[in-house]
Parts: structure tokens; sequence; C-alpha cells
């Protein structure tokens, strides 16, 4: 049956800058849960939203009606070793799930640099990682059982409902609530990661060369400065080179996390501080070289608070929008305490991933919690989506229905399927409806 949870204080995302209280806290403890809650939300004309682990910073899990929480559902977790196929609950985090896969000598492809997201809500939303080779996580999806807004239980795969699936693998939870998820994984591997400060020119000047002799590059640009910090990922077959605890611990957590926190902290309080601080933060960062699991080079700990807006481009429009955005920078009448994130993927076939048709460079700005950034962020979206960009479904942007229908191809295809499924919209919130339609 499903479980009422008490109501509390309300809900927040991970950021703080999305909160909202529920009318009804829904713990379904399987499908079946999931099914009779949605029909009975479509009975009396009621909505659903689903909550992970509020990873997003846009409102599109905010409920203003029911929220459900599906870390009590419980669907059977399969491994299949011998075809590298995993079938979990659409709930389980990716944190969970590296641990799960690891210890059957498996691993996802590719991942983004965070694993605290829900299955369900890192698929739905477009979360990827970087590597020309390799498109959003949503691409390594095989299969999805999903409970529609008429309460059917619906499998989908390449086999059945294949439209569905093209749809639901990126679909915000606007098609239904996810239950459970089919990966297809690759044999676990090592990686090998080389992290360098460069100036930006030369990055941008031997991009295609970086791009391709690296299975998964990003780079950081600072704010006020010509420096980066380039992070290039490889496959080796040794881990010959783990990184002690106490580099990790120095590098990963006292100056990422907490000497940052505290240079943001600073920089908030006296902004004409900002340009120095993150010309001492490109410096602080020094080349090393380290080898270990794969999930674990791949994602880092992030403890300090911000907000973001990214932006997938076509990748020939990435000189063009970073000099932009340096002049964006520049212009502001206030301080940018973060560096830029430039990361890189390769194109899909999913309708409403940010690289479909496509290969894709992202470019994510962030600012400090408590600092200003809508002008910010409205300038750099002013010349992103001048260029063809598209921004990624969890961070925030501007963009209505109406002017993402032109950037993505099958955004009609969608609808229709949308219509089918949800046709009372028991799956909406305004969020949804701004960038969806009604």
């Amino acid at each position: 049956m499903v479980r009422t949870a008490p109501l509390g204080a309300g809900w927040s995302n991970w950021a703080g800058n999305q909160r909202g209280s529920a009318s009804a806290i829904l713990r379904p403890g399987s499908p079946t849960d999931v099914a009779e809650a949605v029909r009975s939300a479509a009975a009396d004309g009621g909505r659903i939203r689903v909550t992970g682990s509020g990873h997003s910073f846009t409102a599109v899990a905010l409920a203003d009606d029911r929220r459900m929480d599906l870390s009590d559902l419980d669907t059977l977790v399969s491994v299949d070793v011998a075809h590298r196929l995993v079938t979990v609950p659409a709930g389980m985090t990716l944190h969970a799930l590296n641990g799960l896969l690891a210890r059957h000598g498996l691993a996802l492809p590719n991942l983004g640099d965070i694993d605290a997201q829900t299955v369900a809500g890192a698929i739905s939303t477009g979360t990827h990682g970087t590597g020309a080779g390799y498109g959003c996580l949503s691409t390594f999806v095989e299969a999805i059982t999903m409970v529609t807004g008429t309460g059917e239980v619906l499998r989908c795969s390449a086999d059945e409902h294949p439209d569905v699936l093209a749809a639901a693998r990126v679909s915000l939870g606007a098609l239904g609530v996810l239950v459970e998820v089919t990966l297809r994984c690759v044999d676990a591997f090592v990686l090998r990661a080389h992290e360098r400060p460069a100036e930006l020119a030369d990055v941008l000047g031997e991009l295609p060369e970086l791009i391709g002799r690296h299975d998964h590059v990003e780079f950081y640009w600072f704010p006020y400065t010509s420096r980066v910090q380039v992070k290039a990922n490889d496959r080796v077959t040794a881990n010959d080179r783990p990184l002690s605890r106490w580099r990790g611990w120095v590098d990963d957590d006292f100056l990422s996390n907490r000497v940052f926190a505290g240079a943001c902290r600073l920089g908030r309080a006296v902004p004409a501080l900002a340009p120095g601080i993150s010309a001492v933060s490109a410096r602080a960062l020094t080349e090393r070289q380290y080898t270990g699991r794969s999930d674990r080079v791949f994602c880092t700990p992030r403890r300090v608070r911000f907000v973001e807006m990214e932006y997938g481009l076509p990748r020939e429009a990435l000189p063009e929008a970073l000099a932009a955005l340096q002049r964006i920078v520049d212009g502001l009448p206030f301080k940018v305490l973060f560096p830029v994130e430039v990361r890189f993927t390769a194109a899909d076939d999913i309708w409403l991933s940010h690289g479909y048709g496509r290969d894709n460079a992202y470019i994510a700005v962030h600012q400090y919690v408590g600092m200003p950034y809508e002008p910010y962020f409205r300038a750099f979206e002013q010349v992103a989506a001048g260029l063809g960009g598209r921004p990624h479904w969890g961070k925030l942007h501007y963009r209505d229905a109406a002017s993402l229908a032109t950037a993505y191809p099958r955004f009609a295809d969608f609808q229709a399927v949308r219509d089918r499924l949800d046709p009372h919209r028991v799956f909406t919130n305004p969020h949804l409806t701004h960038v969806l339609g009604v």
C-alpha cells in the first residue's frame, strides 16, 4: 500500500534555491502502489511530482500538490554479468549503483562529477559527463518500467513501445513515474587522471587534438584570468598509481572544498577581492596524475553550495561562446566567484536530449550561494541561445516552451507521447507548464 508520510517543514533542493510544501508525501512500496496513487490523483484532478536527491537547480521536482518519494520502492535488483545489464529501482542513487556494479566487476561507461542523484533523476534531466565518444547517461538505458498518467504499468524497450523509450529516457518526469531502469554497463575499468594548469588560448588552440587523444577531457576557466585547469581521464590496464589518502584529502577536500568555501565567503563579503581570489585559485591546484576505479575518478565531493546554468552548444561554437562569456563577466556590476566548466559529449538520438543529433560542447556557469546571478545567467543565455544552445534540463534557465520547441527537432513528437501517456497532466507543475506547455 502507499504510505503517506507526515508533512514536515517543506522540501528544499541541494542548492536551497527551490523550496516548497506538498499537500501530501507519498512513499510507495511497489509499482502497484505507484499505480494506485496515480489513479487516485487522476480521479480527483490532483498532481504528483517525484523528488529524488534534489540536485536539479530548476523547479522541475517542486510539488504543488502531492510529492512522491521512491526511496521505499521495492523492486528486484538484477545483475546480468554475462550480458552486462543491470536492472535497479529508479530511486537508487548513482553512488549505490556504482558500488553494486563494482561488486560484480561492472561499471557505467561514463559518469558526471557527482553521484548523489537518483537513477531516475539523472536520466530524466539528461545528466552527462564528458567524453567525445559518449552521450549523456540516458544513452545507457536499455529499458524502463514506468507508471503512466492513467495508472498503467508500462514496460518500454527497443522491442516494446520504442517511441515511449525514445521520449522517456529524457522526459523531465512528464510522462510517468519511472519505477525500474535497465542499464547497459561495461566491464569494470581503471582510469588514469591527468590534471594540469594551462592557458585558455593554448587549450582552445589544440582543442580538436586534445578531445581526440583522450577518452574524457574537460577544463575549468577561472574568471578574470587567462588560466584554466585541464582534466583528462583515460582507460588504463592497471591501478598502479593510486592517489594517496593524504594527497586526495588535501586536493579534493581541504583545497577544493574547505579552503574554496572560505575564499567564496570572503569574496561574497568583499566583492572587490574576487579577481584576486580567482587568480589564487587558478594557481592553487597544481599538476597531478593518478589512477583509480572509474567512478571514484569521475566523481568528486561537492560541498560548496552554488547555483548553476549549463548550455549544450554545437562544438564549433565553443570559442565564440567563451569569448562572449569573458566579456560578460568583465562587464557585470558584481563579481563571479566560481570557475566556468567546459565538457564535451557525442551526439545521440534521444528526443529531448541536449545532444540530440549533434556533438556538443557544454559550458556551465556557476555562482556562489547568496551572490547575485540572474543578470549573469541571462546574459550568457542570450549568447548561448543565439548559437543554437540547448539548456540543461536540471540547471537554471529562462527559456519557455515556444523557444525550446525550435531547439529540439522532436519536440512535437515528445508532446504527442505526453498527450497519450498523461492526458490529464497528473505529472505537471508550473515549471513543466512553462518549459513544455500545457
